[in-house]
């Protein structure tokens, strides 16, 4: 692959293994992995002061900025990103360089999510900021198939949960279903503003057949879920580690073996003991889709090593690993999946299976999930080695 057109991701070995792996990104936001070149290319167009000019040294901001466990601090880096994408040639360019490092980190299934809301600020409407995305996540796709790449990729559109615009935006994703929009999320503050909020939103969406995903289960906790789950009827969970609360016992320290218990004491492992809601997520495989990296930032989880993602795949949880916002996160599918093997104990099965279960539950039809299956994430594993 042409190197300029495909860069390595950042902080990734370009001989890494995992890196060639067929890999699925459900949970990836559009305005949280820009490039810093083009952030910096496009704040000068539009006159945006940075707080670095240098590409590396605003990546190193980002970086520093979402790990500073500072919320104000945080919150400014998408501030930086958001203005520098408010006309249709930004938004064209940084999707179609979003779609270009989905195919750099071996990502074959993507869904840009993002809230088309935040982007009128220079006069677009929400429509034609849909129909700039789209462009740009068309060329991408186009310039990987010229280089021999395939990539499947769609919009999820975002309402900010705490606004009053969900039911307008449930329409704007239903105007688009047709012409690359693939489903609707929630996103923005938990605290204060429960999914059920959107009910009207929701019920339009669900009448209409249409997709959604909401977070839930990150800065709040099970509540939140239920009301995704139980009163929102979502068919995914945005990150949802929280769901640990309703399993009695749990705890950061306790292993898998500890969290399955031996009740009675005969050497014999017993299934632990769920709350309602947990006992429906699992039953019912209720996609999780977890980022370990950024979970570690909003205080969702204290390590790597401890995150709740490894106990949840042993105890049978459909989750997912996923990036959440690539700059801030300093981060990638191949980076996310690495420190999960060097720091977890993650196996090339364990990898596989999370992938698999992605591709399972990504918003795309059932024949083409069995078709990608089958061409390239089976292969792709079969001749993988870590």
């Amino acid at each position: 692959m042409d190197a300029q057109l495909f860069p390595t991701p950042a902080g990734v070995d370009p001989d890494d293994p995992i890196l060639a792996l067929p890999k699925v990104s459900l949970h990836d936001h559009l305005d949280g992995g820009l490039r810093p070149q083009t952030i910096v290319e496009l704040a000068a167009e539009v006159g945006h002061t940075l707080p670095a000019e240098d590409p590396e040294a605003l990546r190193a901001w980002f970086s520093e900025s979402a790990d500073s466990g500072d919320l104000v601090r945080y919150l400014q880096t998408f501030d930086q990103t958001l203005a520098v994408m408010q006309t249709a040639p930004a938004l064209t360019r940084v999707a179609r360089e979003w779609v270009l490092d989905q195919v750099a980190d071996g990502v074959v299934v993507a869904e840009a999510r993002w809230a088309p809301e935040q982007h009128l600020a220079k006069g677009l409407t929400l429509d034609e900021a849909v129909e700039a995305v789209q462009a740009g996540l068309d060329e991408g796709v186009a310039l990987a198939a010229q280089e021999g790449r395939s990539i499947r990729v769609g919009q999820l559109i975002t309402a900010m949960r705490h606004a009053d615009r969900a039911t307008e935006i449930a329409q704007l994703a239903l105007r688009h279903r047709d012409a690359g929009v693939v489903g609707f999320d929630i996103a923005g503050a938990e605290d204060g503003f429960p999914p059920e909020n959107h009910l009207e939103a929701f019920d339009l969406l669900h009448r209409a057949s249409f997709p959604v995903t909401i977070h839930a289960g990150e800065a709040v906790g099970v509540e939140s879920i239920r009301s995704a789950v139980h009163v929102c009827h979502t068919q995914r969970v945005g990150h949802g580690v929280r769901i640990t609360e309703d399993i009695p016992g749990w705890s950061e320290a306790a292993s898998v073996e500890g969290v399955m218990g031996d009740a009675d004491g005969d050497g014999v492992e017993t299934a632990p003991a769920y709350g309602r809601l947990a006992a429906w997520v699992l039953d019912q495989q209720v996609p999780l889709e977890v980022c370990p990296s950024s979970n570690l930032q909003t205080g969702a989880a204290e390590s790597i090593a401890t995150h709740p993602v490894t106990r949840l795949k042993e105890l049978g949880f459909a989750v997912t690993v996923n990036p959440d916002n690539r700059l801030m996160s300093d981060t990638s599918v191949t980076k996310e999946m690495r420190r999960l093997v060097d720091q977890a104990g993650w196996t090339l099965d364990d990898l596989e299976w999370v992938t698999v279960t992605a591709l399972g539950c990504a918003f795309l039809p059932y024949s083409v999930r069995e078709s990608i299956i089958d061409e390239q994430l089976v292969p792709g594993f079969a001749r993988a080695s870590l």
